[in-house]
């Protein structure tokens, strides 16, 4: 067993592994994990950026934030996740596993998020414990692999254009979910700088939908010659 999977606080364990799909069918269930994968998100991000700070002296802020993007994006978190074990391991609802959950991209990376948010309670909130064994998984992608996610970054991409033309904020995602099942959610995300609106995006998760918001975005710069 990985030793992200070693906790001592066993319910701890059970709740990051457990989508809302499953609480949904067994009301006997006491919580999911979306706050715990709100929680590790933020650590994700954390240990990323100064992995790649450490890692990268002659690299730059945005070459840094492209690669930081790449390092957490869905695609690898669900890879990290299958790596660690957690596939099969995770509670779905009867509809999400019909539907493939054991392999679903999104299902994978979130509940990866809320392990990683749960192993840092247990270990009395010490990043420290958790630093060494989200690094080994850090080390194990490719650099090249790193190199061309961070090229194609569509978020990244559209805030170098809105810092290159003034903007004194970075572009602000308002997303929103509009229904579909617990475990295939629809969002809907719009991306504005300042008060203006630029590209709009629907995806099955919300970091899909930003994404799909800044591609628009940048389809409409190109096609104005902005861009």
């Amino acid at each position: 067993m990985h030793k992200l999977l070693m906790f001592k606080d066993e319910k701890l364990l059970r709740q990051s592994l457990t989508h809302r799909s499953y609480v949904n069918e067994n009301p006997g269930e006491t919580g999911d994990n979306e706050r715990l994968e709100f929680l590790g998100d933020a650590i994700l991000n954390f240990i990323s950026g100064e992995y790649l700070y450490q890692l990268h002296p002659e690299l730059g802020e945005d070459e840094m934030t492209r690669r930081r993007s790449a390092l957490v994006d869905e695609k690898q978190l669900a890879e990290f996740a299958t790596e660690v074990g957690l596939d099969f391991r995770m509670r779905l609802g009867q509809g999400a596993i019909r539907d493939g959950g054991y392999q679903n991209p999104n299902l994978l990376s979130s509940t990866f998020e809320a392990v990683i948010g749960a192993y840092y309670l247990d270990h009395n909130r010490n990043i420290e414990a958790l630093r060494p064994l989200v690094e080994q998984l850090f080390n194990s992608v490719p650099q090249g692999v790193m190199t061309v996610r961070s090229n194609i970054d569509s978020k990244n991409k559209f805030q170098e254009f809105a810092q290159s033309n003034g903007a004194t904020t970075p572009p602000k995602y308002v997303t929103e979910k509009l229904g579909g099942a617990d475990h295939a959610p629809e969002f809907a995300s719009r991306v504005y700088v300042g008060d203006q609106l630029y590209g709009e995006g629907n995806g099955r998760s919300k970091k899909d939908a930003e994404k799909q918001a800044a591609e628009d975005a940048i389809s409409k710069l190109k096609k104005r010659g902005l861009l």
